[in-house]
C-alpha cells in the first residue's frame, strides 16, 4: 500500500519517471516506464533489478547494445490481420527496420554467457526470428524504402512505359517552347512548369489566344496562364492511365506480400514487445548510470543499512554546477526501528526523509539506486507519507486537520512492515498540545512495530526517544562558529534547533532575544546549550578515535610488512643454509682430493725440499680461502639472524601493547548479559569512570544510582564491579557529582595562556597537546602559546603540530604591542 495518492509527486519520483523516459529511442520503451508501479513481491523486484544489473555490466565491459531503431508497428499489424488489407510502403519499411534490429539484438543477446546474464538470454529466448519475412519484404523493396522496379514483370513494364513516354513528352514539350519563344510569344527565360501533374507552358495571358492548348491554371495577378499544348493532351492522358495502372500494380504488390506476413502476425507482435522491454531495461541502466546507482544486496525482510546514499535529482542537480551532494548513511534495525531527526530550520531534515522514501520506492520500482557498495537494503509492504501542507477548501481540511487525518490512517494500517515518513510532526496546532498527542500517536506506532524516519522540532519527542526503546535520535549537524549547517546526519543524538544563534545571525535585535530567553526560561536554555557543547565534544572525540584507528591502521600496515620481511629472511636462511651444505661438500670433496695430490707431490718429489715446501704452501693457501669464505658466511648470517631477532622483538612489543589495551585499567570485568548482574551489585559505565549500584532490572535496562543520580541504563553498557572497587572509586571522588565538581572546578581555575619556553620541543609539544585538550573540555575558545622568539625553532615546531590537530581553526601572532611573533594565538572550534 502507498499513502497518500500524490505518493510520486511529492517525493518527485514523477520526475524521475520523465528523466528515464528521455533515454529511451522509442515509444515502446516509455509505454512500459509509464507502467512502472511500487511492487510488493520479493521475487518478482529482484529480478527487475537483475535485469537491470545486467545491462549495467554490458555498459561496464563496453559491450553495446547494437540497437539504433526501434519503430511501433503495432498499428500496421493490426490492420493486416484483416483479411484483403495491406500495409503502405512506409509501414513495410518500418517493420523491416525492426525486424532487423530484432535479429541484431537476438543475435547478440544469444551470443552472452547465460551463466553471466541469465536474465536478458532468458528474455530473449522465445522470440523468433522469420528471415523468410525479411527476405520478402526485400524482394519488393529497395534500401531507401521504395518500390524496386522488378518487384513485378507487370510493374518493370509499366516503369519502363512510362519512362519512355516521359522522354517523349519532354523532348516535344522543348520543341514547343522554342517554337513559342522564337514567335515572341514568351519570355527567354520561360521554362516548362507542373500544373496538376501535367507539364504546361506559362504564357502571358494577353497572348494565350495564340498558343493552342488547355488552360490549367492562372497567376494570382492574373497577368500570366498555364497551358498545356494540345499536341501532348493526348500523350499526357496516356501517361497518366499508366501511372494510375502502377498504383494498382504496387498495391497488388503490398497485399500480396501482407498475405505472407499474416500467419506470423502474433510472433512478430511478441518480438515488437521484446524491443520495447530491452528499450526500457536500457534506459533504466542509462540513467542508473546518470545517477551512480548500483544494485545493493537486497533482505527480505524491512531492516537495512545505506552507506552514503545520495537523493537522485538533488545529485544531478548539483553535478549540473560541479557541486557536491552531502551524502546520507542510514541504519534501521529491529532494536532501532524509528529514526526521531531533530535539527535547525533549512539543516537538512526534510531531505533525508525524502531520500529514505524516495529511495526505498526506486528500489521496489525495479530501479538501481545511488548508494556505496556495502549497503543493503530492505523489503516493505506498506509506504506512508505524511509530508508538505494537505489543506483543502473543497473537504473541509485545515492544516493540522489533513496531518490528524494521516495520522489515523498510520495507526490503522500500519504494521511491522511498513514504512513510515512524517515531516514536522505534530506541528499545525499550540505546541502543547500538539506535542502531547504526537507523542501518544508516535508511542502507538511503535508498538505496532513500525519502521520509519520522523522530523520534528518539539522537545518532548526527543527526551521520549531517548528513553524508548525501538526510537533512536538523529541530529542534523551545525556549525557553530559559521553559523551554517553542515546537512550530515548523526545518529545517537538529538539535535539542537539553534535558533537563537540563526536569529542572531539574521539580525534580530538582541533586546528581543533577551526578553525571548527570560519567557522562554533558564532550564530550557541550559538544556539546548548543553545539547550543543555534548555535539561538540562528541564531534571532537570521535576525530580523535578517527585519528587513533588510523594509526593502529598504519600500525597494521608496518607490521604485516615487518611479517612478510621476517618469512622472507627466512626463507633467505633456508636457502643460504641449503647453499651452505652443498658448498661445504664440494669443499670437503676439493680439500680430500687437494691433500691426496699434495701427498702424492711429495712422495713422487722423494722428500725434495723446494717441491715439498710449494705443495704445502698451496694446501696452506686453499685452507685460508676456505676459512675467509667460511667467515664471509657465518657474517651473513649473523646478520640475517640478527634482523629475525629485532623483528620478532618488535612483534611482541606490539602484542604486549595490545594485550595491555584489552586489559580494564580499573580491574573491570565486562558482563556478557543481564543474568550476570543482580539488584544490589556495584557496577560501572563502560568508560569506568563512574561506580554506582542496581536499584532495580526490568528487561534489557537497569535502574542504577550514580551517586546522587538515578538513570536507566542499558544493561549492556554495565560493567560489574567489585564492592572494593566500588569503595575505593567512591574515596578517590568517582561519583557523578564530584566528577561534576571537579569539572566546575577546573574550568573556574582553567588559564588560557601557556608558557613553554625553555622547554625541550617534545615537552613543549605534549605540553601544548595536553593543555588543548583543556581548554577544549572547559569550553575555552581561544588559547595563548607564550613561546618567545630567539630563531624561531620552537615557534615553527610548535605551528607545524598545530597545523594537524583537527580541532584548532586557526593560529595567529599576537599583536605587537602584545608579544608579536613570541606568542601564537590559538581559536579552537
Amino acid at each position: 500500500m502507498i499513502y497518500p495518492d500524490s505518493f510520486e509527486k511529492k517525493l518527485g519520483f514523477d520526475k524521475i519517471r520523465d528523466l528515464i523516459k528521455k533515454k529511451c529511442i522509442s515509444a515502446l520503451g516509455e509505454e512500459w516506464i509509464d507502467k512502472i508501479a511500487f511492487s510488493t513481491k520479493y521475487n518478482q523486484v529482484c529480478g527487475w533489478l537483475e535485469q537491470t544489473n545486467e545491462m549495467l555490466m554490458l555498459a561496464h565491459n563496453n559491450r553495446e547494445l547494437p540497437v539504433s531503431t526501434i519503430i511501433d508497428v503495432r498499428a500496421p499489424l493490426k490492420k493486416i490481420m484483416v483479411e484483403g488489407m495491406f500495409m503502405d510502403v512506409d509501414e513495410l519499411f518500418d517493420l523491416h527496420k525492426n525486424l532487423s534490429s530484432i535479429k541484431l539484438v537476438t543475435s547478440f543477446i544469444r551470443g552472452l554467457d547465460s551463466v553471466e546474464y541469465p536474465r536478458l538470454t532468458s528474455l530473449s529466448s522465445d522470440v523468433m526470428v522469420y528471415p523468410a519475412v525479411t527476405d520478402k519484404i526485400e524482394t519488393v523493396l529497395n534500401r531507401q524504402g521504395k518500390i524496386k522496379d522488378n518487384a513485378s514483370p507487370e510493374l518493370a513494364r509499366l516503369r519502363s512505359a512510362i519512362i519512355n513516354l516521359q522522354q517523349s513528352v519532354s523532348k516535344r514539350m522543348n520543341s514547343i517552347l522554342r517554337e513559342v519563344r522564337s514567335r515572341g510569344l514568351i519570355d527567354s527565360d520561360v521554362s516548362v512548369t507542373m500544373r496538376d501533374g501535367r507539364p504546361v507552358i506559362p504564357v502571358p495571358s494577353a497572348n494565350k489566344r495564340k498558343v493552342p492548348g488547355i488552360v490549367h491554371d492562372e497567376s494570382a495577378t492574373g497577368k500570366t496562364t498555364y497551358i498545356e499544348p494540345s499536341e501532348i493532351v493526348e500523350v499526357n492522358n496516356e501517361l497518366r492511365e499508366l501511372r494510375s495502372a502502377e498504383r494498382r500494380e504496387i498495391v497488388r504488390i503490398l497485399i500480396e506480400v501482407s498475405d505472407f506476413i499474416r500467419p506470423y502476425i502474433d510472433d512478430i507482435f511478441y518480438s515488437v514487445k521484446f524491443l520495447g522491454v530491452i528499450d526500457f531495461i536500457r534506459a533504466k541502466a542509462r540513467f542508473a548510470h546518470s545517477i551512480e546507482g548500483i544494485i545493493p544486496e537486497v533482505r527480505n525482510n524491512p531492516a537495512f543499512h545505506w552507506i552514503e546514499a545520495r537523493h537522485p535529482l538533488l545529485y544531478l542537480q548539483h553535478k549540473a554546477v560541479e557541486k557536491e551532494v552531502v551524502p546520507l548513511s542510514l541504519q534501521l534495525t529491529p532494536d532501532d526501528r524509528i529514526v526521531l531527526i531533530s535539527g535547525p530550520n533549512a539543516g537538512g531534515k526534510s531531505v533525508c526523509l525524502q531520500t529514505a522514501g524516495l529511495l526505498q520506492y526506486m528500489l521496489q520500482c525495479g530501479l538501481p539506486v545511488p548508494l556505496l557498495p556495502g549497503s543493503n537494503m530492505g523489503f516493505f509492504e506498506n509506504i506512508f507519507l505524511d509530508l508538505g501542507d494537505e489543506q483543502s477548501i473543497e473537504n473541509d481540511l485545515s492544516t493540522y486537520s489533513s496531518h490528524l487525518n494521516n495520522m489515523k490512517n498510520f495507526v490503522r494500517y500500519c504494521n511491522n512492515k511498513s514504512l513510515l515518513l512524517i515531516d514536522e510532526f505534530g506541528t499545525g496546532t499550540e505546541p502543547m498540545l500538539g506535542g502531547a498527542i504526537a507523542e501518544s500517536v508516535l508511542e502507538q506506532l511503535n508498538y505496532q512495530g513500525v519502521y520509519g524516519v520522523i522530523t520534528t522540532h518539539y522537545t518532548n519527542l526527543k527526551h521520549y526517544a531517548s528513553q524508548t526503546d525501538g526510537i533512536v535520535n538523529g541530529a542534523m549537524l551545525f556549525d557553530t562558529h559559521e553559523l551554517k549547517p553542515l546537512f550530515r546526519l548523526q545518529i545517537g543524538q538529538p539535535g539542537s534547533s539553534f535558533a537563537f544563534e540563526i536569529a542572531r545571525k539574521i539580525g534580530l535585535p538582541e533586546t528581543i532575544l533577551a526578553t525571548a530567553k527570560e519567557r522562554l526560561g533558564e532550564d530550557h536554555i541550559h538544556f539546548d546549550k548543553h545539547l550543543r557543547e555534548i555535539i561538540r565534544d562528541k564531534r571532537y572525540w570521535e576525530q580523535k578515535r578517527r585519528n587513533i584507528k588510523l594509526e593502529e591502521r598504519k600500525l597494521e600496515t608496518v607490521t604485516q610488512r615487518y611479517e612478510k620481511e621476517l618469512e622472507q629472511l627466512n626463507q633467505e636462511k633456508l636457502r643460504l643454509l641449503k647453499n651452505a651444505k652443498e658448498e661445504a661438500s664440494l669443499i670437503l670433496n676439493k680439500a680430500n682430493k687437494k691433500i691426496e695430490n699434495t701427498i702424492r707431490e711429495i712422495r713422487e718429489s722423494q722428500a725434495d725440499k723446494e717441491r715439498t715446501r710449494r705443495a704445502r704452501k698451496d694446501l696452506e693457501t686453499f685452507k685460508d680461502d676456505v676459512v675467509a669464505k667460511d667467515i664471509q658466511e657465518k657474517q651473513g648470517e649473523d646478520k640475517i639472524a640478527a634482523k629475525i631477532e629485532k623483528i620478532k622483538r618488535r612483534k611482541k612489543s606490539k602484542e604486549e601493547r595490545e594485550g595491555k589495551k584489552e586489559k580494564s585499567d580499573n580491574g573491570l570485568v565486562k558482563v556478557e548479559s543481564s543474568s550476570t548482574i543482580e539488584v544490589g551489585d556495584s557496577v560501572s559505565l563502560e568508560s569506568g569512570a563512574m561506580p554506582g549500584e542496581v536499584l532495580e532490572i526490568k528487561d534489557k535496562k537497569a535502574l542504577v544510582a550514580f551517586g546522587d543520580l538515578i538513570t536507566n541504563v542499558a544493561v549492556s553498557r554495565l560493567q560489574k564491579i567489585s564492592k572494593k572497587r566500588h569503595k575505593q572509586s567512591l574515596k578517590k571522588g568517582g561519583g557523578v557529582s564530584t566528577i561534576a565538581d571537579r569539572i566546575r572546578e577546573k574550568k573556574i581555575h582553567f588559564k588560557s595562556d601557556i608558557d613553554i619556553r625553555g622547554m625541550r620541543a617534545d615537552d613543549a609539544i605534549n605540553h601544548v597537546v595536553n593543555h588543548l585538550d583543556e581548554a577544549v573540555m572547559c569550553g575555552a575558545e581561544t588559547v595563548k602559546i607564550l613561546h618567545g622568539k630567539g630563531n624561531g625553532i620552537l615557534r615553527a615546531l610548535i605551528r607545524e603540530h598545530l597545523s594537524v590537530i583537527p580541532f584548532v581553526k586557526s593560529f595567529r601572532d599576537e599583536n605587537i604591542q602584545m608579544g608579536g611573533s613570541g606568542i601564537t594565538v590559538v581559536e579552537l572550534e
